[in-house]
Protein backbone atom coordinates (compact mmCIF):
# COMPACT_ATOMS: atom_id res chain seq x y z
CA UNK A 1 0.00 0.00 0.00
CA UNK A 2 1.27 3.44 -0.52
CA UNK A 3 -0.08 6.73 0.58
CA UNK A 4 -1.05 9.06 -2.45
CA UNK A 5 -1.35 12.70 -1.35
CA UNK A 6 -2.82 15.48 -3.79
CA UNK A 7 -2.95 19.14 -3.33
CA UNK A 8 -6.42 20.26 -4.10
CA UNK A 9 -6.71 23.83 -5.86
CA UNK A 10 -5.07 23.86 -8.72
CA UNK A 11 -4.63 19.95 -8.76
CA UNK A 12 -7.14 17.65 -8.06
CA UNK A 13 -9.49 20.39 -8.83
CA UNK A 14 -9.32 23.04 -11.78
CA UNK A 15 -11.20 25.45 -9.07
CA UNK A 16 -9.74 27.89 -6.70
CA UNK A 17 -12.28 28.11 -4.03
CA UNK A 18 -11.07 31.84 -2.56
CA UNK A 19 -11.64 32.43 -5.98
CA UNK A 20 -15.23 31.87 -6.29
CA UNK A 21 -15.71 33.16 -3.14
CA UNK A 22 -14.01 36.24 -3.75
CA UNK A 23 -16.54 36.91 -6.72
CA UNK A 24 -19.33 36.78 -4.36
CA UNK A 25 -17.83 39.39 -2.14
CA UNK A 26 -16.68 41.68 -5.30
CA UNK A 27 -13.04 40.99 -4.37
CA UNK A 28 -11.76 38.42 -7.20
CA UNK A 29 -8.74 40.76 -8.38
CA UNK A 30 -7.25 41.33 -4.76
CA UNK A 31 -7.63 37.92 -4.22
CA UNK A 32 -6.40 36.53 -7.45
CA UNK A 33 -3.36 39.20 -6.95
CA UNK A 34 -2.31 37.58 -3.45
CA UNK A 35 -2.94 33.95 -4.55
CA UNK A 36 -0.46 34.34 -7.56
CA UNK A 37 2.27 36.25 -5.17
CA UNK A 38 1.74 32.89 -2.38
CA UNK A 39 2.02 30.27 -5.38
CA UNK A 40 5.24 31.69 -6.42
CA UNK A 41 6.74 31.71 -2.97
CA UNK A 42 6.78 35.78 -2.35
CA UNK A 43 4.89 35.91 0.53
CA UNK A 44 3.84 33.07 2.58
CA UNK A 45 0.98 31.09 2.47
CA UNK A 46 0.30 31.24 5.62
CA UNK A 47 -0.20 35.67 5.58
CA UNK A 48 -1.85 34.91 1.88
CA UNK A 49 -4.50 32.84 3.48
CA UNK A 50 -5.33 35.61 6.68
CA UNK A 51 -5.30 38.55 3.89
CA UNK A 52 -7.77 36.71 1.79
CA UNK A 53 -9.84 35.65 4.95
CA UNK A 54 -10.16 39.28 5.46
CA UNK A 55 -11.46 40.60 2.42
CA UNK A 56 -14.02 37.74 2.33
CA UNK A 57 -15.55 39.64 5.93
CA UNK A 58 -19.45 39.49 5.60
CA UNK A 59 -19.82 37.38 2.72
CA UNK A 60 -23.48 35.26 3.21
CA UNK A 61 -23.76 32.04 4.18
CA UNK A 62 -25.73 31.43 1.19
CA UNK A 63 -23.21 32.81 -1.03
CA UNK A 64 -20.45 31.01 0.72
CA UNK A 65 -22.40 27.45 -0.26
CA UNK A 66 -23.08 28.82 -3.31
CA UNK A 67 -19.64 29.19 -4.12
CA UNK A 68 -18.43 26.06 -2.51
CA UNK A 69 -20.80 24.21 -4.52
CA UNK A 70 -19.39 25.57 -7.89
CA UNK A 71 -16.00 23.96 -6.86
CA UNK A 72 -15.23 21.00 -9.30
CA UNK A 73 -12.57 18.24 -9.50
CA UNK A 74 -11.03 17.82 -12.41
CA UNK A 75 -11.96 15.35 -15.67
CA UNK A 76 -10.44 11.72 -15.02
CA UNK A 77 -10.04 12.99 -11.41
CA UNK A 78 -13.10 10.14 -9.75
CA UNK A 79 -11.56 7.59 -11.94
CA UNK A 80 -8.37 7.75 -10.63
CA UNK A 81 -8.99 7.94 -6.74
CA UNK A 82 -11.14 5.01 -7.33
CA UNK A 83 -8.57 2.90 -9.48
CA UNK A 84 -6.03 3.91 -6.67
CA UNK A 85 -8.21 3.08 -3.30
CA UNK A 86 -9.45 0.11 -5.43
CA UNK A 87 -5.72 -1.21 -5.55
CA UNK A 88 -5.53 -0.92 -1.81
CA UNK A 89 -3.59 2.50 -1.88
CA UNK A 90 -4.26 5.34 0.83
CA UNK A 91 -5.82 8.57 -0.69
CA UNK A 92 -5.20 12.06 0.90
CA UNK A 93 -6.29 15.30 -0.32
CA UNK A 94 -3.60 18.19 1.69
CA UNK A 95 -4.92 21.61 0.89
CA UNK A 96 -4.97 24.88 2.22
CA UNK A 97 -8.16 25.05 0.87
CA UNK A 98 -11.45 24.80 3.14
CA UNK A 99 -12.97 21.45 3.60
CA UNK A 100 -16.55 22.13 2.56
CA UNK A 101 -15.70 22.91 -0.85
CA UNK A 102 -13.27 19.24 -1.08
CA UNK A 103 -16.01 17.48 0.09
CA UNK A 104 -18.73 19.43 -2.33
CA UNK A 105 -16.51 18.54 -4.97
CA UNK A 106 -16.28 15.04 -4.41
CA UNK A 107 -20.00 14.55 -3.50
CA UNK A 108 -20.35 15.85 -6.64
CA UNK A 109 -19.22 13.14 -8.31
CA UNK A 110 -19.94 10.44 -6.13
CA UNK A 111 -15.83 9.68 -5.44
CA UNK A 112 -14.59 9.73 -1.92
CA UNK A 113 -11.14 9.84 0.01
CA UNK A 114 -9.87 8.34 3.26
CA UNK A 115 -8.62 11.56 4.60
CA UNK A 116 -8.80 15.30 3.97
CA UNK A 117 -6.82 17.89 5.59
CA UNK A 118 -7.93 21.36 4.98
CA UNK A 119 -8.83 25.21 6.39
CA UNK A 120 -12.19 26.08 7.69
CA UNK A 121 -13.58 29.60 7.02
CA UNK A 122 -15.44 30.39 10.61
CA UNK A 123 -18.80 32.21 10.22
CA UNK A 124 -20.40 34.09 13.26
CA UNK A 125 -23.88 33.74 14.30
CA UNK A 126 -25.54 35.30 11.53
CA UNK A 127 -23.86 32.78 9.29
CA UNK A 128 -21.31 35.24 7.40
CA UNK A 129 -17.81 34.67 6.95
CA UNK A 130 -16.30 36.43 9.93
CA UNK A 131 -13.06 37.00 7.78
CA UNK A 132 -10.69 34.63 9.72
CA UNK A 133 -9.28 31.37 8.80
CA UNK A 134 -8.48 28.51 10.62
CA UNK A 135 -7.03 24.54 10.75
CA UNK A 136 -3.99 22.44 10.42
CA UNK A 137 -2.70 23.65 7.10
CA UNK A 138 -2.97 27.67 8.06
CA UNK A 139 0.60 27.73 9.62
CA UNK A 140 1.22 23.94 9.67
CA UNK A 141 3.16 22.61 7.05
CA UNK A 142 2.08 19.73 4.14
CA UNK A 143 5.09 17.44 5.01
CA UNK A 144 4.03 17.42 8.82
CA UNK A 145 1.04 16.54 7.43
CA UNK A 146 2.54 13.78 4.94
CA UNK A 147 4.87 12.54 7.53
CA UNK A 148 1.98 12.28 10.46
CA UNK A 149 -0.64 10.84 8.01
CA UNK A 150 2.04 8.34 6.68
CA UNK A 151 3.24 7.26 9.90
CA UNK A 152 -0.75 6.68 11.46
CA UNK A 153 -1.54 4.37 8.05
CA UNK A 154 1.78 2.51 8.47
CA UNK A 155 3.48 3.51 5.36
CA UNK A 156 7.17 4.86 5.38
CA UNK A 157 7.88 8.14 3.93
CA UNK A 158 9.34 6.50 0.77
CA UNK A 159 6.41 4.92 -0.20
CA UNK A 160 4.62 7.92 -0.37
CA UNK A 161 3.36 10.24 -3.89
CA UNK A 162 2.67 13.86 -3.46
CA UNK A 163 0.76 15.35 -6.18
CA UNK A 164 0.70 19.32 -6.25
CA UNK A 165 1.47 22.89 -8.29
CA UNK A 166 2.01 25.55 -6.01
CA UNK A 167 5.00 26.84 -3.32
CA UNK A 168 3.11 25.57 -0.30
CA UNK A 169 2.92 21.90 -1.89
CA UNK A 170 6.79 22.23 -1.94
CA UNK A 171 7.29 20.52 2.05
CA UNK A 172 5.17 17.56 0.91
CA UNK A 173 6.63 17.44 -2.88
CA UNK A 174 10.22 17.56 -1.19
CA UNK A 175 10.11 14.32 1.20
CA UNK A 176 7.61 12.39 -0.99
CA UNK A 177 8.84 9.26 -2.08
CA UNK A 178 7.88 10.36 -6.06
CA UNK A 179 6.73 13.56 -6.15
CA UNK A 180 4.59 14.88 -9.12
CA UNK A 181 3.93 18.44 -10.52
CA UNK A 182 0.50 19.23 -11.95
CA UNK A 183 1.47 22.28 -14.13
CA UNK A 184 4.05 23.22 -11.67
CA UNK A 185 4.82 26.95 -10.57
CA UNK A 186 8.04 27.68 -11.84
CA UNK A 187 9.79 27.27 -8.56
CA UNK A 188 8.19 24.47 -7.96
CA UNK A 189 9.49 22.49 -10.52
CA UNK A 190 12.72 21.57 -9.92
CA UNK A 191 11.96 19.66 -7.10
CA UNK A 192 9.60 17.35 -8.92
CA UNK A 193 10.43 14.01 -10.12
CA UNK A 194 7.76 14.19 -13.12
CA UNK A 195 5.32 16.56 -14.53
CA UNK A 196 1.83 16.02 -15.95
CA UNK A 197 -1.24 18.37 -17.19
CA UNK A 198 -3.49 15.64 -16.75
CA UNK A 199 -5.14 12.97 -14.56
CA UNK A 200 -4.80 10.44 -17.77
CA UNK A 201 -1.01 11.43 -18.01
CA UNK A 202 -0.55 11.56 -13.96
CA UNK A 203 -2.53 7.82 -14.05
CA UNK A 204 0.43 6.80 -16.89
CA UNK A 205 3.30 8.26 -14.55
CA UNK A 206 1.79 6.18 -11.37
CA UNK A 207 1.11 3.08 -13.54
CA UNK A 208 5.04 3.41 -14.85
CA UNK A 209 5.62 3.85 -11.11
CA UNK A 210 4.63 1.09 -9.92
CA UNK A 211 2.40 2.38 -7.91
CA UNK A 212 -1.06 1.25 -10.40
CA UNK A 213 -1.21 -1.90 -12.69
CA UNK A 214 -1.58 -0.35 -15.83
CA UNK A 215 -4.68 0.25 -17.32
CA UNK A 216 -6.12 -2.66 -20.00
Amino acid sequence: MSLIAFDFDGTLSDSEMTVLLAERAGVADEVAGITERAMNDEISYAESLYRRAELLEGLSESDAADAFGAVKIRPGAARLVERLRDEGHHVAVLTGGFERGVEAALDREGVAVDTIVANRLPTGADGALTGEAEGPLVEGTKDDALAELAAGVGVPTADTVAVGDGANDLPMLEVAGLAVGFVPKSAVRPVCDAVVASMYRLGKVLEAHGVLAAAE
